[in-house]
């Protein structure tokens, strides 16, 4: 998984005005702190199921998007979701909400950013949408724009910023 791109910082120097960046709300949970790849996207709210099915697919490098409406009364990954992304080769996950599990975040080899830590698990009733352009943290992320993330921030752009 692309680990080996130039800081975002530079990204962000070097193609000024090509790239989104998006506001800092998000914090480091997994145990990668900088990540990269193509989105795929999810919009949803308090309920995972959609979650882990995409993430039993395999993740080919991608960064999946949870746009979880900036909900805070429950977490949209935990440790398993995780491990599971981890396994099926997803370079990261970057979630509009919350988290939870961090022991186990922080011990697995994918890149995790979210708003927040909460314990409460969410509801299983398959809601929510794939492939979606969603909005949150002053961005638009569509599937297939470019997630590049590190401990400076996050940004998106519409094609690869850098050679794999």
């Amino acid at each position: 998984m692309p680990t080996d791109f130039p800081p975002v910082t530079d990204l962000c120097d070097d193609f000024d005005g090509k790239v989104t960046v998006l506001e800092p709300l998000f914090s480091d949970y997994g145990g990668l702190d900088r990540f990269c790849g193509p989105a795929a996207t999810i919009q949803t709210l308090e309920d995972n199921t959609k979650v882990r099915a995409r993430l039993e697919e395999p993740g080919e490098g991608r960064v999946l998007v949870v746009d979880g409406s900036g909900s805070l009364k429950c977490a949209l990954v935990g440790g398993n979701l995780a491990e599971l992304g981890e396994k099926n080769g997803w370079a990261g996950i970057l979630v509009n909400g919350c988290v939870r599990d961090s022991e186990e975040l922080k011990a697995s080899k994918i890149g995790i950013k979210a708003l927040a830590l909460m314990p409460q698990k969410s509801v299983k009733d398959d809601r929510g949408a794939y492939d979606v352009t969603v909005n949150f943290a002053g961005a638009a992320i569509s599937s297939g724009d470019y997630i590049y993330a590190d401990a400076d921030g996050i940004i998106v752009s519409k094609k690869a910023l850098h050679s794999e």
